[in-house]
């Protein structure tokens, strides 16, 4: 749905139905995320995997849901693909730069070996192949503008799409077989002690108003093996709308009410939206000291946001491609740098965990990119924006 074609003679009345549109999207990819979540996770946890592999997998997925959403929402329209490589960079910088560093402010983060050793690592690779793709494998312009600003406008095609599904399938296969190692360790580990098994009291309602006792009542729910399925599919359905809402209502407000780039938009409105709720699961898990899902969730998402979201992306964009200009280089350098920065960090310190200063250092980080992406804007012109080079990114494509 367009929201400009409905309202688009009363600029008042588009700015506060938009408004409340977007709201209203980012209520529903936060909470059918929070719904996905505990369903996915809480069939995950009966079959005894680590807390890691269930962040890294089944909640990663479940909290890149927004962003892959956007994405096929964008992709499929006539003239869509502009958001794609912003809210998948935006994303994967606010989840490292933000969402990991607020964490790690709140309680140190531990890694286990085999993360500091494979996923940290491949996160890193993975986050320079999407670079690569997207500069040097399709079509592309590069250089400088007459007034001295640098240029990119590249085409990451459906080739590259191919690649970055196959890894994601490679990455999702080795860690199944993990998760089912860990689990067959963990069923031999119980059998051999024979713990007694604890029978729960029954939940008391009484006393409790009727909007108490929801909270109550879904905790007993999520026992229930048919409940975790109903309400990851239900949580997922709102993913999906609330998507469809954040991109079409953020998009008429900044570019059509203020005249924002769309990539400007993608990488901070759309990003910040989508990455709503790596930021909850992750800062409830760490509230909690359930590292293992915070640290795993945002490494997770990372890599599903540069594999399966890009690579659908750029499947489902067909033959034009998503387009890569210096926004976006610009942006997937940071995302290198900020997986660079948590490698570091829980390597090469004594903990081999991401405390306070990690945390501080990653938030610093995170404050000066957005403002050089908005002073670029506005103030120093270093590289040209990609909406004033709309024509280059036609002529390449149709190459």
């Amino acid at each position: 749905m367009d929201f400009k074609v409905i309202i688009s003679e009363n600029i008042g009345a588009t700015w506060v139905v938009n408004i409340i549109l977007l709201i209203v999207g980012f209520v529903l990819l936060v909470k059918g995320a929070d719904f996905f979540v505990d369903g996915a996770a809480g069939i995950a946890k009966k079959l005894k995997i680590s807390t890691f592999i269930i962040g890294v997998t089944v909640v990663a997925v479940g909290t890149s849901a927004p962003e892959l959403a956007v994405t096929i929402v964008d992709a499929v329209k006539p003239d869509g693909g502009s958001v794609i490589v912003g809210n998948i960079i935006g994303s994967n910088a606010l989840n490292i730069l933000l969402i990991l560093g607020i964490s790690a402010l709140i309680c140190n983060l531990p890694s286990e070996k085999t993360t500091r050793m494979i996923d940290m690592p491949f996160l890193i690779f993975v986050s320079v192949l999407f670079l690569i793709l997207g500069i040097f494998v399709g079509p592309y312009e590069f250089g400088y503008t007459e007034s001295g600003q640098l240029y990119l406008e590249g085409v990451m095609n459906w080739v590259c799409g191919i690649i970055l599904i196959i890894l994601y399938i490679a990455f999702m296969i080795y860690n199944i077989m993990l998760a089912r190692k860990q689990s067959k360790a963990a069923l031999e580990h119980a059998a051999a002690v024979s713990m007694p098994t604890t029978v729960e009291a029954p939940v008391s309602y009484d006393g409790l108003k009727w909007y108490q006792k929801f909270g109550p009542w879904y905790e007993q729910m999520k026992l229930k093996t048919w409940f975790l399925a109903v309400i990851a599919v239900f949580g997922l359905g709102m993913v999906v709308i609330g998507a469809q809402l954040v991109v079409d209502s953020a998009t008429v407000v900044a570019e059509n009410l203020m005249n924002i780039p769309t990539e400007i938009v993608a990488m901070t409105v759309v990003a910040f939206g989508t990455s709503l709720p790596e930021l909850i699961t992750s800062v409830s898990a760490a509230r909690k000291g359930d590292v293992g899902i915070a640290t795993g969730n945002i490494i997770g998402s990372n890599i599903a946001n540069i594999l399966l979201i890009g690579g659908v992306g750029a499947l489902c964009t067909g033959v034009r491609g998503i387009p890569f200009t210096m926004e976006g280089m610009v942006g997937g350098i940071v995302s290198v740098i900020a997986a660079l920065l948590i490698f570091c960090f829980t390597v090469f310190s004594k903990s081999k965990s991401l405390g306070k200063i990690a945390g501080g250092t990653m938030l610093a980080c995170f404050i000066v990119y957005y403002v050089f992406i908005f002073l670029n804007q506005y103030v120093l012109h270093v590289y040209l924006p990609a909406d004033t080079a709309e024509n280059i990114i036609q002529t390449i494509a149709c190459v």
